[in-house]
């Protein structure tokens, strides 16, 4: 059965750091970052609809990957549980219970962290810090009801 883990929480949480760790240990990675960055979109939030066209492509992927058993990491925001509750249903149609590692990241180290990005990877996107403000206070943290939850600080 493959592995299907659902990185969570706002920008600047680490998200992307952890998702790379676990695409070193072999897991295949899906960002919505990065597919924007290959896509030539340099400003976020994205519009309406960039953001539909590169889930719909995500979603084919992740199909794809599932179908050949392979575990993967989806290095999304997760901001809202209706979202994760709409991939979760996604990827339980192939029999898995997805994990969410949450980042746990208090606002302020978030938003230096976003203050300080310099583009270490090239999806890094530079985010103004009323919209990563406007992320963080809209962000819903996943419970221990939507299933397998790992908390990180």
């Amino acid at each position: 059965m493959p592995r299907v883990v659902f990185m969570c929480g706002p920008a600047g949480s680490g998200k992307s750091t952890v998702a790379r760790r676990l695409e070193a240990g072999g897991m295949t990675r899906l960002s919505y970052d990065q597919e924007a960055w290959n896509r030539g979109l340099r400003d976020m939030p994205l519009s309406d609809e960039a953001h539909e066209q590169i889930s719909a492509d995500l979603r084919q992927r992740l199909i794809q990957l599932l179908d050949r058993g392979q575990n993967v990491v989806l290095d999304f925001s997760f901001w809202s549980r209706s979202m994760r509750e709409e991939w979760r249903r996604l990827v339980a149609e192939y029999g898995v219970i997805a994990e969410t590692i949450y980042m746990a990241t208090d606002k302020q180290t978030c938003l230096n962290r976003l203050r300080a990005r310099a583009r270490a990877h090239e999806d890094d996107f530079i985010i103004t810090h009323s919209i990563a403000t406007e992320y963080f206070d809209h962000f819903e943290p996943p419970t221990d009801d939507e299933g397998p939850l790992t908390v990180q600080r």
